[in-house]
């Protein structure tokens, strides 16, 4: 194999592994839906057992909803950074 040979190689292989990073990254946003979703129904069960704590339950669970809401920006700025700055290839 010639260096041109082995220069492509390398830079496919490293191309590859930034896909299969950013797929994996993307996996990692299904939780906070997931997560989201189960307190929003639990702060409704809450609110139905208890109108007179609605501001109380609302606002919590906001806030709840926005700190794993964070986890999914994340993996998605890792996936978005992976795909398209893709840091990796500047040390082949």
């Amino acid at each position: 194999m010639g260096t041109d040979e082995m220069t492509m190689l390398s830079r496919a292989i490293v191309l590859a592994g930034s896909a299969i990073g950013a797929g994996i990254a993307m996996i990692a946003g299904l939780g906070p839906g997931i997560g989201e979703g189960f307190a929003a129904g639990k702060a409704l069960e809450a609110i139905g057992r208890q109108p007179e704590a609605k501001s109380d339950i609302t606002s919590t669970m906001i806030l709840g909803i926005a700190l794993s809401e964070t986890t999914g920006i994340y993996s998605f700025i890792i996936a978005l950074l992976l795909v398209m700055v893709n840091p990796l290839i500047g040390r082949l």
